[in-house]
Formats: C-alpha cells, sequence, structure tokens
C-alpha cells in the first residue's frame, strides 16, 4: 500500500506525484493518505492525477485514511466523489 509522507503541497507534489504513479505502475491500488497533516490545492490535483492514471491501468484506485483538511478542500473543489470507491 502506497502511502504519501506528512505534507502533499505545491512545494512537494511533483516527487509524491512521481511516486505514486510508480506505485500505481506496480498494481498498487490502494493509497493510505494517514499520514498526511498539511495539503492544499496541489493535493487535490495530485489524487486527480493519480485516479486517471490508474484508471487507464485499469485499476480503481482507493484512498483510505483521508485527513478532514483533505477531504474539505475536495468539497471546496467540488471533486469529493473522488474519495470514495
Amino acid at each position: 500500500m502506497f502511502q504519501p509522507s506528512a505534507a502533499l503541497t505545491i512545494n512537494n507534489a511533483k516527487p509524491a506525484l512521481e511516486a505514486g504513479l510508480q506505485a500505481i505502475q506496480s498494481g498498487q491500488a490502494e493509497f493510505d493518505l494517514a499520514l498526511l497533516t498539511t495539503v492544499d490545492s496541489a493535493a487535490v490535483a495530485t489524487l486527480i492525477t493519480w485516479r486517471r492514471a490508474a484508471m487507464q491501468r485499469g485499476l480503481v484506485l482507493r484512498f483510505v485514511n483521508v485527513p478532514p483538511s483533505l477531504r474539505n478542500l475536495a468539497d471546496l473543489y467540488g471533486v469529493a466523489e473522488l474519495l470514495h470507491h
């Protein structure tokens, strides 16, 4: 199970994105977000990109332990369904 680090912001979105894409390429379909304590809009964009990459590989990506701050951002941007599966 892939688990991003404590922050997923504009400052580290690119390496986090690449690590998640590598996890998807290796067949991982569950991402544990429990360690995320700091997020911004880049986190939402990263999750959308991961979801699309998984779909292209025929995987259903599941996010578990989504922190409230990330849920709030997803609600704000109208993509809350992204976090459910």
